[in-house]
Formats: structure tokens, sequence, C-alpha cells
């Protein structure tokens, strides 16, 4: 049995042990229930849940949400097809999501697949490190395929950029909320000119039928 403070209370029965928890108004938890016997530890269980409840929320946080992009080559693709189509993979991988490239062959094109293999592994030295690829190209159909997975040196570049894009949201979201205010501020400011234009023409009006008044 380990007690609340990590410390070794030995071997002890059932009841002892329940007995142990209650007196310090702690719970028994059984946490090595294989073990020989088995291994339970006096803990305040709700906090114990707590804890990994925020543990869980913190690591989803940092966490990063991929998504797989695809993109598509055939064994004819022109060399500035090739490129535009590879700056696409390095920015999918640098916004920490996976790229499935396809080749897809055509017709007679599939007794050229050697061609399309090629590709891929042109698309994989081109990529350097910035990719990771997750088993051998494989054959589907007509179509050759592979999956890279971003490495940690692409997951860098794309934690850096999104802490960026919401540091930069947050201070947007600053400047509209200035604005905002000051906008509230001017308008303000245009009720009372327009209340002290209301007072000035009441007077006048006061004034002038005072003096009519005066003058019958």
């Amino acid at each position: 049995m380990i007690g609340g403070d990590g410390e070794q209370l030995g071997i002890l029965s059932t009841d002892e042990a329940v007995k142990m928890a209650l007196e310090r108004g702690l719970d028994l938890v059984e946490v090595s229930p294989m073990a020989r016997p088995p291994v339970c530890r006096v803990m305040d269980y709700g906090k114990f849940k707590y804890t990994q409840k925020k543990k869980q929320g913190n690591a989803k946080k940092h966490s990063m949400n991929q998504t797989m992009k695809e993109v598509k080559l055939r064994p004819k693709t022109e060399e500035h097809d090739y490129q535009f189509k590879l700056k696409h993979i390095l920015r999918f991988l640098q916004e920490g999501n996976k790229a499935k490239v396809t080749v897809r062959f055509r017709g007679r094109e599939m007794a050229h697949k050697d061609i399309g293999l090629e590709m891929l592994h042109r698309i994989i030295k081109d990529v350097g490190d910035f990719g990771l690829v997750s088993g051998d190209p494989s054959m589907e159909g007509r179509i050759l395929y592979m999956v890279l997975s971003p490495s940690p040196k692409a997951l860098i570049i794309a934690r850096r950029n999104r802490e960026e894009a919401r540091r930069l949201q947050a201070e947007n979201g600053g400047e509209e909320k200035k604005n905002a205010e000051s906008e509230e501020e001017l308008l303000d400011l245009d009720d009372d000119e327009d209340d002290d234009e209301d007072e000035d023409e009441d007077e006048d009006k006061s004034k002038q039928e005072s003096q009519q008044d005066g003058g019958t």
C-alpha cells in the first residue's frame, strides 16, 4: 500500500487499508490490480481526476490537429507544375498537416509505373527534412501514392506560425476594441454638442417670447 505522500506503508489487509484511508479523509484507489498482492494508494480521488483532466486539456491545447491534404501528379507532369505542387506540399507540412501525394496513371501509362515511383522519390528528396515518409509508396488501382507527415522541424515552424497568428489576432482585437471605444466617445461628444445646441435654441426662443410679451 502507498500513502498519500508516496510513502510505502507495506502490506495491509483490505479492512486495514480502508480504515486508514477513512481516518485520513481520503480514498483508497487500486492502482495496480494485476500485481500480487494488488497495489493500492491513499489519495484524494476527486483531486486526482481533476489534475488528470487538466493535464489532458493542456496536452490537447498544445497538440496540433492534423488534416490530410492531397496533391495529385501525373507521370507527364511538367517541371513548372511539379515545382508549383512541391511548394504546396512544403506549405502543408509547415502548417502541421499531412500530405498525400498521388500519381494517377491512364491507359498505357500503367506500363511505366517506374516513372511515377521516380517522381515520388524525387518528392521525398526535395521535401528534405520537412517531411517523414509514412511507409513505402503503395499502388491502389491506377493510383500510386505515399503519405508524408510533418517532421519535428516542420511542426516547430507550424507551432511558431500559429502562435504568431494568435498574437496578431489578439492585438487586432485590442485595436478594434480601442477604435470602438473611440467611436463611442465621439458619439457621446456629438450628443453633448446637440444638447448644448438645443439648450441655446430654447434660451433664444424664451428671450424672443419675453420681448414679444414686453412689447405688448
